[in-house]
Parts: structure tokens; sequence; C-alpha cells
């Protein structure tokens, strides 16, 4: 704070500090707070006061229906049918509208009763696909991480300023595209009568069930997220000293032992950061799992959340399978800061 008040002075400073606060509140810490009181109540009628209203609506339906009848009528040839069937179905309607009234005065309103029953409501099915969903996150984690500590090693303290310019540039260029496109791109090489499997073809190989296997997912996962895993470990490598690497080969180190004693150690911090936001891209993506798999293969949690809020209008219970997610990556993050021995601070860096 004493540092931003010197760099701004203090009524820019209370004015940032107030932007800050309000995002953070806004953005951040308010809708979680919203989410989880959501998830926490459920709206009951019990006894004659449910029949009642399980009456209402169906009086509602009656009267629909009712009103169909009435516009086909109306839409008949002038007679004295006609105007008899129209009346009789327009006092039908009164006298449904009038019992309906009646029984909205006497209604009782539902209340909110406080639990965590929405929790509990995961049935084994949900919770198979939810622990499937952690542990495939973690296995994009874990492929992000192969595939792209080599590269952002390459690029901080092997290729030429040119050549890792280049690197660089390959790797951004696609994100200029929109995720959906790269995403549907991946759909069209790994469909059943796509790229890849036209290849395998032609070398005599049987086509792969990429999409209905599941493994179009991590691909395309890995490849949307890979930055996010290339940065944070580029830029911690690229402030290693090179003479710590000299000097261990120099005395005779082999490249794996100067990896795992120097470079790996070094670079803790970038890949902590580099694993935390692969995983929670990974684990709370709904795109990418929900186009690779076009239903043919088992669903991704975030489906199930997506389902809960806009196909059955069951909003406590998607909070709760929602809140179940962030608690997950909550407890992935402090697992990655323990593994790794670093702090908030080192993240941060």
């Amino acid at each position: 704070m004493n540092s931003l008040r010197s760099s701004f002075g203090p009524v820019l400073s209370l004015v940032i500090m107030g932007l800050v606060g309000v995002w953070v509140v806004g953005m951040i810490i308010g809708p979680q707070l919203i989410m989880v009181e959501q998830s926490l109540w459920n709206k009951e009628i019990g006894g004659e006061a449910a029949q009642i209203s399980t009456r209402i609506d169906r009086l509602y339906n009656e009267v629909d229906t009712l009103a169909f009848d009435k516009s086909d009528a109306e839409a008949l040839d002038e007679s004295t049918d006609r105007t008899e069937k129209i009346a009789a179905i327009t006092a039908e309607i009164d006298t449904r509208k009038s019992t309906i009234t009646e029984l909205e005065a006497t209604e009782v309103k539902p209340i909110k009763v406080y639990s965590f029953r929405n929790y509990t409501l995961m049935g084994a099915s949900h919770f198979f696909i939810f622990l499937k969903t952690i542990a495939a996150a973690v296995a994009v984690t874990v492929i992000a991480f192969v595939v792209c500590y080599p590269i952002a090693f390459a690029v901080a303290k092997v290729a030429t300023p040119g050549k890792a310019a280049m690197i660089m540039l390959f790797l951004i260029i696609p994100y200029s595209i929109n995720e959906l496109l790269r995403i549907f791109a991946w759909l069209m090489i790994l469909d059943n009568n796509g790229v890849a499997n036209l290849i395998l073809g032609w070398f005599g190989f049987e086509s792969i069930p990429f999409l209905g296997s599941g493994s179009g997912v991590f691909i395309a996962m890995v490849y949307a997220y890979i930055l996010f895993m290339v940065f944070p470990i580029y830029n911690t490598v690229e402030t290693l000293d090179g003479s710590q690497i000299e000097a261990a080969r120099d005395m005779g180190a082999s490249t794996w032992q100067i990896h795992r004693k120097i470079v790996i150690p070094h670079a803790k911090p970038g890949i902590a950061v580099g694993c935390i936001m692969t995983f929670m891209l990974s684990a709370g993506s709904f795109a990418v799992p929900n186009i690779m798999t076009r239903g043919i293969a088992e669903p991704w949690f975030t489906q199930l959340i997506y389902n809960k809020f806009f196909e059955s209008s069951n909003w406590n219970t998607g909070s709760a399978y929602a809140f179940t997610l962030v608690i997950a990556c909550i407890v992935f993050i402090f697992m990655m800061m323990r593994f790794f021995g670093v702090g908030i601070k080192d993240i941060a860096k």
C-alpha cells in the first residue's frame, strides 16, 4: 500500500484500491457466495399444500387445452352448433379460472429449507463422472507438462533469439482464432472420417474412434491450453543462470541430472502455476468436451452442471455441483503448492 501511495499519490491510490475491491467482491467473492447460498436450500411444500399446487397446475393446463379447442371452434363456418360450442367452452374456461382463483387464495407459498440435501443428491453415476473429470483433468495437466516443458526449456536456453521468436510466434498465432473454431478444427481432424483416420488408413490401420473413446477431448484440451503451461515455465527457466548448467556439464552431470537437480527445482514456481492453470481450465471446460464428445462418449462434469442449470432448471442442485467442482480445484491448488514447495508469493512472481 505504501509503494502504491508513493507511486500514484493518496487520492489515485484510494481509487485504484476501490476499483480492485469492487472487482474482487463483484466478480469473485460475490458470485461464489450467491452460489453457495443457492446450494444450501430447497423450496418445500408439504401435505395438502402440495396437492393444491398440483391441482392449480393441472387446471392451468386444462385452460390452455380449452383455449385451443375454442380457437378451433371459432375457425368453423357460421352455424348454431358453432355458437353453442364456443359458449360451452367459454363457460368451462371461466369455471376453471374461478376455481384457480379460489385455490390460489388458499395456496401456501413454498418455504426455503436450508440443508446439505443438494450435495447428497449426487448419485453414484454422477459422482463417478465427477471423479472421472478430475482424473482426466489431472491427466491433461500431466500430458501438457510433458509436451510443454521441453518446448519452454528449448525456447529459454537452447534456441537462438531468432528461432525462439519463431517458436513463440507459431505458438501464439493459432490463439488469434476463436477457441470454438480451433475446437471444431480438431473435431474435423479426429472424426471417424477425418484427416487422422484417413492417414491411418493409408498405412493399413483401422480407424480409431477418437471421439467415441474420449481421447479426442485430451488432444483438444492439451492444444487449447498449451500456452497456459508453456509461458509460466518459460518465464522461470529464462531466469536461470546458464553458467549453472555449464558448470554441471563440466562436472560430468548427465542431461537428466541437470534437469532434475538444477532446472526443475529452479522452475518449480512456473511449473506449479502452469499445472494449476491447466488443471482448472480443463476441469471447468464446457466447450471442449461438449463439442469433442458429440454426445457419444460419457459427459464431462461441467456438462452435468449445465444440464442442471439450463435444462432441468434446478439451480439449487446445479449450484451444489458447481461449488463441489470449485472445492476440488481449490484442493488441487494447495496440493500443487505443497508438492512443489512454493507459496503464494512464489506463484505471484
